[in-house]
């Protein structure tokens, strides 16, 4: 099966969809609706509030709309990959590989703060990648701030994410100041437009500050730890065998993949910041991790170990959502 993902064809999205039919049926039986635990941001609120008026809470259409979602990142992420260049060849395994594990844990399928982040954070990292060729990136820097302000609205600890733009900055461009501080100022520009409608409306204007905490939990459901595991041996593995080929790469995509290391750490950190942990937010890291789990199958030449590893991964998938408690 490996191999017919390892193509760029075109006709590769019609298998993704029966793929993402497949795997996620399990959660079209057992709809669930949104994740709703205080941790949420005044954005996410109004859309929720807004959408329970047209759906009343049906958990079935918010289901759906977060396996549309999904699929949809899914061939976004896969776009980025193959306009960028990021493997020798154009190919679908990093949408496979986000489809895929997404479904390790139910609640990275349910529609949630981080999950919606994760649309914006597309565009984000996409907008980080094109840092490296521009004389002047002030416009860029403005306009990724602000996204992640949106974000941070959304899901509060989302806004802890300046550090990947930072870091974004600081590894595909030479240090200018004024890049840096244009890029503060327009993640602070939507939290101030909204305050400014909260403020002409007499609302509460302290509601757009994020809600951040610090939790350390305690994990005990298993199903999250077999996922988490899952998830950071192949995110080691891609990283490993990334650099057989990594002196060969052009300096951006060197820098690319660097960067994508540093989302993955801090999307991981990220939902200990929240009012209540969830490990439903760890979500926010499988968007960058797909892709070294991609590198992982792009990588292994020997097409029967590489189907042996897919399937593996896909048997627990089942196990997990059909046999297990």
């Amino acid at each position: 099966m490996i191999r017919f993902f390892r193509s760029g064809n075109p006709l590769t999205v019609l298998l993704l969809l029966v793929y993402t039919i497949v795997i996620k049926f399990y959660y079209i039986l057992k709809p669930q609706t949104y994740l709703a635990d205080g941790s949420e941001g005044l954005l996410y609120r109004l859309f929720t509030q807004w959408l329970d008026g047209l759906v009343d809470k049906s958990p079935g259409f918010y289901t759906m709309l977060a396996l549309v979602l999904l699929f949809l990142q899914a061939l976004l992420v896969n776009r980025i990959v193959n306009h960028h260049r990021l493997f020798s060849k154009p190919n679908h395994l990093p949408a496979m590989c986000y489809l895929l594990f997404t479904s390790l844990y139910a609640g990275w399928n349910i529609f949630s703060p981080a999950l919606l982040v994760n649309t914006i954070m597309l565009w984000i990292i996409s907008s980080i990648t094109e840092l490296y060729n521009r004389s002047s990136a002030r416009d860029v820097s403005f306009n990724i701030g602000f996204a992640l302000g949106i974000a941070g609205l959304i899901y509060p600890p989302a806004v802890l994410c300046c550090a990947l733009l930072y870091a974004g900055l600081l590894t595909m461009r030479a240090f200018r100041l004024a890049e840096w501080i244009i890029a503060l100022l327009g993640l602070i520009c939507p939290a101030y437009l909204l305050g400014t409608w909260l403020f002409l409306t007499d609302r509460n204007v302290l509601d757009v500050l994020p809600h951040l905490g610090l939790e350390m939990p305690v994990i005990n459901d298993y199903k999250v730890w077999g996922a988490l595991i899952a998830s950071l041996l192949f995110f080691a593995l891609g990283w490993l065998l990334l650099q057989r080929t990594f002196k060969k790469m052009l300096i951006q995509g060197r820098k690319i993949w660097s960067v994508l290391a540093i989302y993955v750490i801090i999307a991981m950190l990220v939902p200990f910041f929240s009012l209540h942990f969830s490990p439903v937010n760890w979500v926010l890291a499988l968007l960058p991790l797909c892709l070294f789990a991609g590198n992982v199958f792009w990588s292994i030449n020997h097409n029967g170990l590489a189907n042996t590893g897919h399937f593996i991964v896909l048997a627990y998938v089942i196990v997990m959502q059909y046999f297990s408690s």
